[in-house]
């Protein structure tokens, strides 16, 4: 936000592409200032698509690590034990500082996207469009605009808003109540004007819909523990009949369900390494170290994870990738440099070289996981919102009946795992929620914010470091505060 010039990633055609190619592999690669961009309709479908960009920024997703994964109970740092200590092993042991690599990189992208967004939501209008596709575009950007400001207000709490393409110079903190005002503001306008998503052609595949916008809100919602919005709005992505679970779960996060019946918003993404933008490096970067090369091999799963599954759990073999594996016809040999087990004085396993198997995508080399769409929103996760908050809302019957949704999937028609839960204990199917969760978006970087919100992070997390009224939020980049000149101040106790 410091910069006078807003530069647009423009998405042009990628060699051997037509224009009729799905927006989302098509390829940034020019630059213009906001004085004469965007000014035609085609401009306006080239602003909203490099919001979209942002998505694909390395730095978007978490500054480039899954750290929400270290922080929580469910994986460690990964890779060699030496790749990256000094910057990834302090978010394992919450000692991370205002100075802490990456902590800069993510708040910078999503301000980047929320810039990239406001030209959308200030300059579009002004273009000479129909008056549903000029909404819609709007209503595009302002729905990623709420997301990034979600990602925002979770790891840092009240931040500085910036709603124009051209801000002052130097802004406060606001309040949390006001970014999440913000976010429900931009979600209510997106919910209004954004399509179906079985109303979008193939060439559109991936954008913001109706019920990307209402699930988001109704997320929101249970931050701020507003559940009879949470319900309200779920409830009716559920009666939509526009999405469904995968028939398998090993297809919701893989190759073969992109796009598919559970996908409410994913991030689309084609193989190409660096691929001026086209290309995604979130699974690089978590790929299997060593053999096959399929990337760096950070965000090892946990032993607590691995022992969390209930029995016979097959979530749990879908998630986690261990050594001697065979995937696709490869055979999973993992790094030589990396310790296949680390022991405790007892001789208890505390941790084995495993890999992140929801980020697998079939190929021998590193390119391939280029292509991964990550998913930021599944239709389990919606069923088990409208589990979480009609049980919140003491209709815990009927909260049962979606968290029973997602067991039955995960079992695989098998009558012997995995049974109904059947408690209506307002208190006892909180924690099954919580737990259930757990299992079924794990290493999705859910977990750790999962447990904040939850009250849950002392007692689980504190074990690992996590100190309460202290580690519930990110300290601000010390970069940032020191561009403000102590205008932006720092969180509680760093």
């Amino acid at each position: 936000m410091k910069k006078s010039v807003i530069y647009i990633a423009i998405f042009l055609l990628l060699i051997g592409f037509s224009a009729c190619e799905d927006f989302l592999q098509n390829n940034p690669q020019g630059e213009l200032t906001q004085e004469v961009f965007p000014s035609t309709a085609a401009d306006a479908q080239l602003a909203v698509n490099a919001v979209y960009a942002t998505l694909r920024n390395w730095h978007f997703h978490s500054g480039g690590f899954p750290i929400l994964d270290f922080m929580s109970d469910d994986s460690h740092k990964g890779s060699n034990p030496n790749d990256q200590a000094s910057t990834l092993n302090p978010y394992d042991d919450f000692t991370f500082t205002a100075t802490q690599d990456g902590l800069d990189r993510w708040w910078s992208a999503l301000y980047e996207g929320i810039k990239r967004a406001n030209v959308v939501i200030e300059k579009v209008p002004l273009i000479d469009l129909s008056v549903p596709l000029k909404n819609r575009y709007i209503g595009e950007a302002r729905f990623l605009r709420a997301l990034y400001y979600f990602d925002l207000v979770r790891a840092w709490g009240g931040v500085p808003i910036v709603t124009t393409t051209n801000p002052p110079l130097k802004l406060e903190r606001s309040s949390l109540d006001q970014v999440y005002a913000l976010i429900i503001e931009d979600l209510e306008y997106a919910i209004i004007n954004l399509p179906l998503r079985s109303t979008y052609g193939m060439e559109d595949e991936g954008r913001a819909s109706k019920g990307a916008a209402q699930t988001l809100r109704a997320k929101a919602a249970l931050y701020q523990h507003d559940f009879q919005t949470a319900e309200e709005q779920i409830l009716d992505v559920v009666r939509s009949d526009e999405y469904d679970l995968e028939s398998s779960f090993a297809n919701a996060n893989s190759l073969t369900g992109e796009h598919g019946v559970e996908s409410v918003f994913e991030i689309g993404a084609i193989g190409i390494e660096g691929g001026g933008g086209a290309g995604n490096q979130y699974a690089n970067t978590q790929g299997v170290r060593g053999t096959p090369n399929k990337g760096w091999g950070f965000n090892c799963p946990s032993e607590n994870l691995r022992h969390s599954f209930e029995n016979n759990d097959p979530r749990l073999d879908y998630t986690i990738i261990d050594l001697n594996e065979v995937i696709d016809g490869i055979t999973i040999l993992g790094d030589g440099t990396t310790p296949d087990v680390v022991t405790d004085e007892n001789g208890q396993i505390i941790q084995r070289e495993c890999y992140n198997q929801k980020v697998w995508i079939p190929g021998a080399n590193t390119i391939s996981q280029w292509g991964h769409n990550r998913r930021l929103i599944r239709y389990a996760e919606v069923l088990l919102i409208a589990a979480e908050a009609l049980n919140e809302n003491n209709k815990s019957a009927d909260g049962v009946y979606y968290i029973n949704l997602v067991r039955e999937r995960a079992r695989e028609g098998s009558e012997d795992i995995l049974p109904d839960i059947e408690t209506t204990d307002k208190n006892e199917l909180r924690d099954l929620i919580l737990e259930e969760r757990r299992s079924e978006l794990a290493l999705e970087g859910h977990r750790f914010w999962d447990l904040v919100r939850t009250g849950s992070a002392a007692q689980v997390l504190g074990p690992l470091g996590f100190v309460e009224g202290k580690n519930e939020l990110l300290p601000i980049p010390q970069t940032e505060i020191d561009i403000s000149q102590g205008i932006i101040t720092q969180n509680p106790n760093y």
